[in-house]
């Protein structure tokens, strides 16, 4: 408990277009004048410049000067879409092509490079930065296989995470010289979601040291997860987390895979998960 700094927000899910939410240095104003000490620090060009950052020490010297103005500091960088880029099934090419810069929209095999120097560059600039952990996503090569109907051909998935794990070992790597910890946050949709998947990463990534936890019980709780006995096994590798709250109410009509149902559905005797 004594090395958490905060309290902190996510700056990614208050960005927008008009002021204060886009700038850094709007969005810092705000979160200072909340009561927050800590940022937890998305790498969008409207924000951050990633690749600045991974080769200018004076850049990464000049952003923590400005939050230190304000009372603030950068928790962590984060590479949530960058890392779900690195793996993307073909199914989901176009709707996580959105994501893509134009260049490589449409481009799978360089979408998937432009999302490892990205990465690269993340361990970089955290280094800069003096942080010692990560937040990401893992990607999902294996995630259109989820519910086993009909049954999966034998092997499916252990080539699915032998893959995700040849993408991943050479950033872990990457991190690894950088001293800094690649926390994925368990996430549905992605092929790290739960304990088990988690389990079957680490042993294909050979028990890889970097290789660690974004604890947020919310998702868990949409898997219907025991997400306290989750924190007896795998405390140890939980080196960031996200806090919200979080209940999940069934009805007749809609369960956990929700329905098809839009992210915040109206007017729907349904089902619900809010955070």
């Amino acid at each position: 408990m004594k090395t958490i700094k905060g309290p902190a927000i996510f700056l990614a899910q208050f960005m927008g277009d008009k002021p204060p939410f886009d700038t850094l240095t709007g969005l810092a104003d705000w979160a200072a004048d909340l009561g927050f000490r800590g940022l937890q620090l998305p790498t969008d060009p409207r924000l951050f410049d990633l690749g600045l950052a991974a080769t200018s020490q004076d850049y990464c010297d000049e952003i923590s000067g400005l939050l230190a103005e304000r009372g603030l500091v950068i928790t962590e960088l984060s590479t949530h879409l960058q890392g779900q880029l690195l793996a993307v099934h073909p199914a989901y090419d176009s709707l996580f092509d959105g994501f893509a810069p134009p260049a490589v929209r449409g481009k799978p095999a360089a979408r998937t490079q432009w999302a490892g120097e990205q990465l690269k560059a993340a361990a970089l600039a955290s280094r800069r930065l003096g942080l010692e952990a990560h937040v990401t996503f893992s990607g999902a090569l294996a995630w259109p296989y989820l519910y086993p109907w009909p049954q999966r051909p034998a092997g499916l998935v252990e080539e699915a995470f032998a893959e995700l794990a040849r993408r991943w070992l050479p950033l872990l790597n990457a991190f690894d010289e950088a001293g800094v910890d690649v926390c994925y946050e368990l996430h549905p949709g992605e092929d790290l979601f739960d304990g088990a998947t988690l389990e079957r990463f680490l042993e294909a990534t050979g028990e890889h040291p970097r290789v660690n936890v974004l604890y947020d019980p919310s998702h868990m709780l949409l898997q219907q997860l025991d997400y306290l006995a989750f924190l007896d096994l795998y405390h140890e590798r939980v080196r960031a987390f996200h806090v919200k709250d979080a209940e999940f109410r069934p009805s007749g009509r809609q369960g956990v895979y929700g329905g098809y149902a839009p992210w915040r559905p109206e007017g729907l005797n349904s089902a619900s998960f809010t955070v």
